[in-house]
């Protein structure tokens, strides 16, 4: 049901999306240990999974917009859902508030998405609410961009190696002075040594 001069935009939108996948997927091979599994950093594991997921998001809407009597808003909608539940949910599981604007714009992107992809069902040839949709998606994809050129950059491992630097410090080493004193009658004690009394002092 879209009319067929968005067909150019929807094919490089889905082919972008595609190679950026790609990008996505190198990214985490080369730090597949600071994103997944037992050592993964909280914000690694937050950047690979928003990433992918906008990227998808872009993929699929540009796709099912290309086959003719579709109506590219169930597509919206379904995907625009499926990114705020995964967005909401990795938000309290993983509890990090790094790049929190760009969270928030995500969230508005989805929500906007969501809201004329319901427009679209209502009225499939509202040519306004396609050239928004068409932008939503868009921006979506640059930010799935930037996530990912972010996770190839390695952001996620300075912010937690900072975290490191400026929490915990190591106690200094060595006895302090309190220390010192009470070492001594230990010591005397290990050699088998006692006190001997004075004369004048009582028993």
């Amino acid at each position: 049901m879209v009319p067929g001069v968005y067909d150019a935009y929807l094919a490089a939108m889905a082919t972008a999306a595609a190679a950026l996948i790609g990008l996505l997927f190198v990214a985490v091979s080369v730090r597949d240990e600071t994103i997944f599994g037992p050592n993964a950093m909280p914000g690694g594991e937050a950047l690979a999974i928003t990433a992918f997921t906008g990227l998808v998001n872009s993929l699929v809407v540009s796709l099912l917009g290309l086959i003719p009597k579709i109506n590219i808003g169930e597509a919206a909608v379904i995907m625009a859902v499926i990114g705020i539940v995964a967005i909401v949910r990795l938000q309290r599981r993983l509890h990090t508030g790094r790049n929190l604007i760009v969270l928030v714009v995500t969230l508005l992107a989805y929500a906007a998405q969501l809201g004329l992809g319901v427009l679209l069902l209502v009225d499939p040839h509202d040519s306004n609410q396609l050239i928004n949709l068409s932008i939503i998606v868009f921006v979506t994809l640059i930010v799935s961009l930037q996530r990912a050129w972010s996770l190839l950059k390695g952001k996620h491992m300075a912010g937690a190696a900072g975290t490191a630097v400026t929490g915990d410090h190591d106690p200094p080493h060595g006895p302090g002075p309190g220390r010192q004193q009470s070492a001594a009658p230990g010591i005397g004690e290990g050699l088998g040594m006692s006190r001997v009394a004075r004369p004048d002092e009582p028993c």
